[in-house]
């Protein structure tokens, strides 16, 4: 072992180096000229500034309002964000607080630039189904607020004291064009017709370019059985409608009431049914049916997928004294030429928006939300789905070059990632010759893709 001597440098160091990508990302978008034209202050820190901080704490898994301390004398914090002045931890909490409600609508325009941005003169890529579609997931998770008395936390689904957010990501490379506080109690599809008319648009917004005669790419919204309604049904062929554009859904049956063991008895004794053999005991019969979604005046016609599973020996190999059913399905307005197998494989590929769901919990670590108050919470919310995109574009751009750090192949990086390989990088800010200098060590692994994606940002 070597015994090291220990000793103060005579320079600043940062450990955050990639907040500098973050800057120059919100300095493309002008976001001083969105917030501050809006909401103007006469003295004190500017709100770009409280936006800026916030924004940086969050691209750094941070979301308490008291961390903003510890960067306070940082001037590379200062310098990468473009910051006037970094607000204290009481400044930052009181301006959203309240300004909360008001900044929902200037922080939805963000994320919207953040997303309608080209970088090489390249639009941002959402990533496309094999089958043509771009994939839009929405879904509720739970987040643990146990043991406060913030505003409107409930019991959740998942049996804890919290909050259930809805997030909506477009495309499979998992950029979210909302996360939407709500109340702990608060059912999966109470108010998402309200949701569905603010991210349907601005999905087909951004995936409306067009390359040549080439029609703009259609759209696939996904969703569980929470969200099995004939009004939110209506709602996307309304949106499809008005909007121009092919919006196909696949959202998973609730069965409720439906008398399984009555249907499974009909089907079997049905000798024009096409039963598959997965394994000894157990055995599959998938069929389909039109059915209508009526809400108000409104009718749609959804083609609906079965399945229903038959067990007779359990997965131990026991045989059972009576058969075991199993009902699922799947309602769906894709075309004909999508066969049951097809869409099936494409709902069960709407589980990948759980890794997201995970990223925010996790890798943000959003779970416990630092403000009592809900609407300052909901804006918390919100400013993470901007810090979660500026991530993704980050490591969408960086990580995946051939001289990138070393990783095993994948098509995304996750957000932990791309926060240990580009966010907490070690670096030296210089100030010579009139010009500013932002070093990166001689065994960076990661400097050529850095500078590379610096460069682009510079020259976009």
């Amino acid at each position: 072992m070597t015994d090291f001597v220990i000793k103060q440098l005579p320079y600043d160091l940062s450990h955050q180096a990639g907040l500098a990508l973050i800057g120059k990302y919100l300095k493309r978008i002008n976001l001083n000229a969105l917030v501050d034209r809006a909401f103007p202050v006469r003295s004190g820190v500017a709100n770009s500034d409280i936006f800026k901080s916030y924004l940086g704490l969050l691209c750094l898994g941070k979301n308490d309002f008291d961390a903003i301390e510890g960067q306070r004398k940082d001037a590379f914090f200062t310098r990468a964000l473009g910051l006037r002045a970094v607000p204290s931890s009481p400044t930052l909490r009181q301006r959203m607080d309240s300004h909360a409600a008001s900044w929902f609508d200037l922080v939805d325009n963000i994320n919207a630039a953040v997303l309608g941005m080209k970088i090489g003169g390249k639009p941002v890529d959402f990533g496309v189904l094999p089958c043509g579609y771009v994939p839009l997931d929405i879904d509720t998770f739970a987040m643990d607020n146990s043991g406060t008395a913030k505003e409107h936390v409930g019991r959740t689904y998942a049996g804890v004291d919290g909050y259930c957010p809805l997030a909506a990501y477009l495309g499979t490379q998992g950029f979210c064009l909302e996360l939407a506080l709500r109340p702990g109690t608060q059912h999966s599809a109470s108010e998402t017709e309200y949701n569905i008319e603010r991210v349907l648009p601005l999905a087909a917004k951004l995936t409306a370019s067009r390359i040549g005669d080439q029609a703009a790419t259609p759209l696939l919204f996904r969703a569980d059985s929470g969200f099995d309604s004939a009004k939110l049904m209506c709602a996307i062929g309304h949106h499809a409608s008005a909007l121009a554009r092919e919006i196909a859904f696949i959202i998973k049956w609730n069965p409720r009431s439906t008398p399984v063991e009555s249907l499974a008895q009909a089907k079997v004794a049905d000798t024009g049914a096409a039963w598959e053999m997965l394994r000894e005991g157990k055995r599959q019969c998938v069929w389909s049916e039109t059915v209508q979604a009526r809400h108000g005046e409104q009718c749609l016609a959804v083609r609906r997928i079965y399945r229903l599973t038959e067990r007779t020996i359990d997965k131990r190999g026991q045989q059972m004294l009576l058969p075991e059913y199993a009902l699922e399905g799947w309602s769906t307005t894709l075309p004909e030429t999508f066969e049951a197998p097809q869409v099936i494989a494409l709902y069960a590929d709407h589980g990948t928006h759980e890794q997201f769901h995970s990223e925010f919990k996790t890798d943000m670590d959003l779970v416990r939300l630092p403000s009592g108050k809900f609407d300052t919470n909901s804006l918390v919310c919100a400013l993470a789905a901007v810090a979660m995109n500026l991530l993704r574009l980050v490591g969408q751009h960086t990580l995946h070059e051939p001289d990138s750090p070393v990783r095993h192949a994948a098509q995304r990086r996750r957000i932990r990632t791309v926060m240990h390989e580009l966010m907490f990088k070690a670096a030296r800010m210089v100030h010579h010759a009139r010009q500013w200098v932002l070093g990166l060590g001689a065994n960076d692994t990661a400097f050529a893709v850095f500078e590379r994606h610096w460069r682009a940002l510079d020259s976009a």
